[in-house]
């Protein structure tokens, strides 16, 4: 099953995708009951929004092998968290905005777990059954702001400017994320490719891991970390993430407006 989000002429509606050229409209959600099903309208031109209306992004850092390796990092014993507000969610197709502070914004191809379902003290084991689908992630980060903070101890505005965390384009439900491609490329030039075979901590662990402390809820989001090969992007540049099994997330960066 694919569901995604698209805007309708009475808002934002979630739907699934039918033959792969069709959106069959819910009047509900994925989580719990989809309600009746309204309509069927073309994939083409729909303007798709993020797959999730999304609760709360949680995000982990230094959790692939090979980018603790490139970025000279001492290695988690726990996995490595921050949180990203809600206001940096957008969709496929939209802008990503280059802040007027900007010195040093990068790409982050990561893949994104979404949370289906109230789960408090998940065990590993049970971790595939509070998981609605994945997603494709793009973790933008202002670098300069970001290691300050770090070096502060805290973690926030260098991940969380508006337009940050672009998802999409859908959210497959039936899908192992043990061993996935993962990929970035920029203006369709590959700057990033592995496999979430990688992951330090995989996806049944930190759900688990989260769960332990908080208590999660359906359209919670879990960003669980990119790989090596990160780097710059400019306004005019193109970003796709693209990960096996769940498709293209494609963004333009744009300057923020005097």
């Amino acid at each position: 099953m694919k569901w995604l989000r698209f805007e309708r002429g009475d808002g934002a509606c979630y739907g699934r995708l039918v033959n792969g050229d069709e959106i069959e409209a819910v009047s509900g959600t994925p989580f719990g009951d989809p309600g009746v099903t309204l309509a069927r309208v073309p994939l083409a031109g729909a303007r798709l929004l993020a797959p999730v209306a999304v609760r709360r992004v949680f995000g982990v850092g230094l959790n692939y092998v090979n980018h603790i390796k490139e970025t000279g990092s001492a290695t988690p014993r726990i996995p490595m968290l921050f949180m990203k507000p809600d206001s940096a969610v957008v969709g496929p197709d939209a802008p990503v905005v280059y802040p007027r502070e900007g010195a040093n914004v990068h790409y982050e191809a990561e893949l994104a777990v979404v949370i289906g379902r109230r789960a408090r003290r998940v065990a590993v084991a049970d971790a595939a059954s509070v998981i609605l689908g994945y997603t494709c992630a793009n973790d933008i980060s202002e670098r300069v702001i970001q290691r300050e903070e770090m070096d502060l101890g805290c973690l926030l505005v260098g991940k969380a400017y508006d337009t940050f965390c672009p998802l999409g384009p859908v959210i497959v439900t039936d899908l192992d994320p043990s061993a996935l491609r993962i990929m970035a490329r920029v203006n369709g030039v590959v700057r990033q490719d592995s496999n979430t075979s990688d992951l330090l901590f995989d996806v049944p662990t930190l759900v688990a891991y989260l769960s332990q402390s908080i208590t999660l809820e359906p359209g919670d989001v879990i960003i669980t970390g990119t790989p090596a090969g990160i780097g710059p992007v400019q306004p005019g540049d193109v970003m796709e993430i693209e990960i096996e099994g769940i498709g293209t997330l494609r963004n333009e960066v744009i300057a923020e407006a005097v």
